[in-house]
């Protein structure tokens, strides 16, 4: 049994302590809160019989913490992160590991000086939808590669952003491509390969925030193939859709519904007698954007810590996903076409 501790009692916390908290991740516990607002602490520490905390430093010197997950916001992923690698103990690090790459590094050399493990969640590469797309992909189903795109178009308004006050700030937050978008901007890289270059703009269109709230983006794949972003916290008055398009001159495939949980298209230059099915059987309608990849992903980490499994999604990898995103900032900051590897000049992510 793997104990795990949570940092950080906000919304997505409440998925994370639904799942290791109730019994629903085989070999898998919550052994432990923290936070520093202490009636949050208490209200997840109630609601979960376990001991709640207020320090990061008391929780981490407590027996039986074995793995930690840090859900406290995206910048002091940091901070938090190599606390916990300091302490001896697993790190799982929500999306985006971290808001400056100067900062994964050193999360990364943290894990490694402690030789524990540094996994980021990127719970929507084990939706079921894009799981079989990507076994497509891997079997070379798709052929040349010609086009990617992901769209989300989801509503946050002003209420949302006063919830607390690092939501859409630079230093701790960003706008909807570090925060919403971050994972689908992860699953078209993971999906068309290498960046060369990415050319972002940026707005706030509904909301008064320092961030954007809407980004449209065009990116240059090394492959040849380019890639287009659209995302939104401005639509209104509810969430649309999350979604991923797949071209190549083998075929093309839609992922859609509000979680990239839904497959609208299906079609191969070659098909295979498996195709008729895939659409009724490999789509899922979850009940929330959170999807239903976060449990497949906690089976996951128990799997990579039990040493039966590959991580996925390690510090290196995360760091990968986060150079996407921090080139559409360093992009919409400047106004300019940003080549790979990232040299940031313009960017405030992160940096306030």
């Amino acid at each position: 049994m793997i104990n795990f501790a949570i940092i950080g009692c906000g919304r997505i916390a409440k998925r994370h302590a639904e799942l290791l908290g109730t019994g629903q991740i085989s070999g898998a516990r919550l052994a432990a809160v923290c936070d520093i607002d202490p009636s949050r602490a208490k209200a997840f520490a109630e609601r979960f019989g376990v001991p709640g905390y207020t320090s990061i430093e008391e929780m981490l010197a407590a027996p039986g913490i074995d793995a930690v997950s840090v859900l406290t916001p995206s910048g002091m992923h940091a901070e938090h992160a190599i606390k916990v690698a300091n302490a001896g103990k697993h790190i799982v690090v929500e999306k985006p590991m971290a808001l400056r790459l100067e900062d994964a590094d050193e999360m990364i050399a943290a894990a490694d000086r402690n030789n524990v493990r540094l996994l980021v969640v990127k719970q929507n590469r084990f939706n079921v939808p894009v799981a079989k797309a990507r076994e497509a992909l891997e079997a070379g189903r798709f052929g040349q590669l010609v086009l990617g795109t992901v769209r989300v178009r989801w509503c946050r308004d002003q209420s949302y952003y006063a919830q607390d006050a690092w939501r859409g700030t630079f230093a701790q937050d960003g706008g909807v491509i570090a925060n919403q978008a971050s994972h689908h901007v992860d699953m078209l890289g993971w999906f068309m390969g290498p960046v060369e270059s990415i050319h972002a703009r940026g707005v706030r269109a509904l909301v008064d925030i320092e961030a954007e709230d809407t980004c449209v983006a065009t990116i240059k794949f090394r492959s040849g193939a380019v890639g287009v972003v659209e995302a939104t916290n401005a639509t209104r008055p509810k969430d649309l859709e999350g979604s991923l398009s797949v071209l190549g001159s083998g075929g093309t495939v839609e992922i859609g519904g509000f979680a990239v949980n839904k497959i609208r298209h299906w079609n191969f230059v070659e098909p295979r007698d498996e195709d008729a099915q895939v659409m009724d059987k490999f789509s899922v309608n979850p009940p929330n954007v959170y999807g239903f990849g976060h449990q497949a992903y906690y089976e996951h980490v128990v799997a990579v810590l039990d040493g039966r499994e590959k991580a996925l999604v390690d510090g290196h990898e995360g760091r990968a996903s986060l150079e996407l995103v921090a080139a559409l900032y360093e992009s919409m900051a400047s106004g300019l076409e940003v080549k790979l590897p990232l040299q940031t000049k313009h960017s405030r992510l992160g940096r306030g």
